[in-house]
């Protein structure tokens, strides 16, 4: 069997995906999800989860509305993060796994002694066979909430660990062509990105759910983060079956891009037209 291209994988996955519309964690997901992180570790992959849901876990278990100001969405984050680890791990034992919770914000990663503190502890966890799971640090962060989620940081801890693989899970087929939150009827989804355009910029304008404050436009970001480094990343519908490791197999056999939306690192794309170009003229 030939050597997968991509062995170390950066999974992240969205608030929505993670809770009920009523805010408390979907347990059921959350273990679909584990499930298949599992799976692939057992044939050899090093898996890293980057985990959202804090603010939102914490509004359902203390049945509040929306946080007023960012002291309250802090506040819900130190409930909600408690929550959150306790079932990833209370999960992963289950399947005889365990994990190691590492909380962060941007800017740990961009200062140089932290990135190195954060990137030897990675390192430690992954060789001693525990699934990593990461978030931004919502009880100290501020412009993190305010601002983004974590498909940055996302993109920002796969480029640190030198990560293969980025895969975004959200509650969306992928990309479109328009807008989703539009009217239009001739939306369709972009199965492969070779380079984030003008056009594909304006193709999402959506703002995140309410229990998650990213959209498309964060992931756009962390597209370019990560495609600078060779990294290739997919957008991937959560709510499908067994949708990791579809993924994945779509990307280790080079099948045809039709899960999600695929962001393509330049030298990628280039090794790929250059061997259709290859088999287009073995055919002639």
């Amino acid at each position: 069997m030939e050597k997968s291209k991509f062995k170390r994988i950066v999974i992240k996955i969205g608030s929505s995906c993670l809770t009920h519309e009523n805010r408390k964690l979907n347990y059921t997901a959350i273990q679909q999800y584990i499930r298949q992180l599992v799976d692939l570790k057992n044939i050899g992959k090093e898996i890293l989860l980057v985990s959202s849901g804090a603010i939102g876990a914490g509004m359902g278990e203390l049945k509040l509305d929306l946080p007023k100001n960012m002291a309250e969405k802090q506040g819900m984050a130190a409930v909600g993060q408690g929550l959150l680890i306790s079932l990833y791990n209370k999960i992963l034992r289950q399947f005889g796994e365990v994990g190691g919770q590492i909380l962060l914000t941007a800017k740990d990663i961009e200062k140089e002694h932290r990135s190195k503190n954060i990137y030897n502890t990675l390192e430690i966890l992954i060789n001693n066979g525990i699934i990593p799971i990461i978030n931004e640090n919502d009880t100290v962060a501020t412009e993190e909430i305010k601002f983004g989620d974590n498909d940055t940081l996302s993109a920002k801890v796969a480029r640190l660990i030198k990560a293969d693989l980025l895969i975004i899970l959200t509650d969306v087929e992928g990309l479109y062509n328009k807008i989703p939150c539009d009217t239009e009827q001739d939306i369709e989804l972009i199965n492969k990105v070779k380079e984030i355009t003008v056009d594909i910029e304006q193709s999402a304008g959506c703002n995140g759910s309410i229990v998650g404050t990213g959209g498309m436009k964060t992931k756009l970001e962390a597209a370019k983060i990560v495609n600078e480094d060779g990294i290739t990343m997919v957008i991937g519908p959560a709510y499908k079956e067994n949708i990791v490791s579809k993924i994945i197999k779509m990307l280790d056999q080079d099948l045809e891009y039709n899960i999600g939306t695929t962001f393509l690192p330049k030298e990628i794309t280039c090794r790929k037209e250059v061997l259709n170009n290859y088999k287009e003229g073995e055919d002639r």
